[in-house]
């Protein structure tokens, strides 16, 4: 687990430390944006090193002064996540953003075996092997944050995205029963729901050019702002975007059969490929 430790700035005694995967573009970059304008010490982990000190180089730019660590880790490998989270248990950060994780598009019975592993072991594995990592001292101090990236697809079955929504939906479960187990010990655990984001994420799962993604399309930076607020508030859950609320309050109401089809509707591309 290769990392890089800023040459300019150090660490301040008791300075607040904020580990964030997936940080070197889109949601990730923008929610470390706003911790290092608020003091935090930054630790960046994604898997790719040019796109991760590009973002190190930019937060620093953006944010005079701001301390900034990286470390490069493919959490879709089992032994560079453990090593991650061994990391991340000496760390103690005082709050961790899961944000890691990515898409896959296709009908399930000819979809990629190996990729739908690898999204299982990101989006699911080691997130959740991650918040063990940490909550323990946590738990032990009386305080901490905790961000798990989820999505409006983890409120409805995803035809043609079967396993990607999935995975959100175990992540919106563990989350909201995490935040419920730490009630009133000082520890907040907070799912963030974002609906189709300008992000990388689309051209990785080959699912721009569905009805989901030619509506209304939110910027990373304004998700960003909404889940950074939401975990600042220790909000269990937060869904951002006025049409993605009412889209999910809507979702709650309708019986799953008819959410399911309405879902394959819009995750189907127009070609009806």
């Amino acid at each position: 687990m290769p990392s890089s430790q800023d040459a300019v700035a150090t660490p301040k005694a008791g300075q607040p430390i904020a580990l964030i995967t997936g940080a070197s573009t889109g949601i990730g970059y923008e929610l470390a944006l706003l911790l290092a304008r608020d003091g935090y010490r930054l630790v960046l982990v994604s898997r790719d090193p040019a796109r991760l000190e590009a973002a190190a180089v930019s937060l620093r730019r953006e944010v005079p002064g701001a301390v900034v660590e990286t470390r490069t880790a493919d959490l879709a490998d089992p032994e560079e996540t453990h090593a991650a989270c061994a990391f991340a248990a000496g760390l103690a950060p005082d709050i961790l953003i899961n944000n890691a994780g990515f898409g896959g598009y296709g009908p399930f019975a000819r979809s990629s075996v190996a990729e739908e592993q690898a999204m299982i072991a990101t989006n699911i594995t080691a997130l959740t092997l991650l918040a063990k990592a940490v909550l323990p001292a946590m738990l032990e101090r009386g305080s901490g944050r905790m961000l798990n990236v989820g999505s409006t697809a983890s409120f409805a079955p995803g035809p043609f995205s079967a396993v990607y929504a999935a995975t959100k939906a175990y992540v919106l479960s563990l989350s909201e029963a995490l935040s419920e187990e730490t009630r009133g010990s000082g520890v907040t655990v907070t799912a963030l729901c974002p609906g189709p984001t300008h992000t990388r994420f689309a051209d990785r799962a080959s699912i721009g050019g569905t009805r989901a993604f030619n509506g209304p399309i939110a910027d990373a930076r304004s998700v960003a702002a909404e889940g950074y607020a939401a975990l600042m508030a220790g909000k269990p859950v937060v869904v951002t975007g006025l049409v993605n609320k009412l889209l999910i309050f809507g979702a709650r109401l309708l019986p799953r059969t008819l959410v399911a089809r309405i879902s394959r509707r819009e995750l189907t591309p127009p070609s009806g490929s």
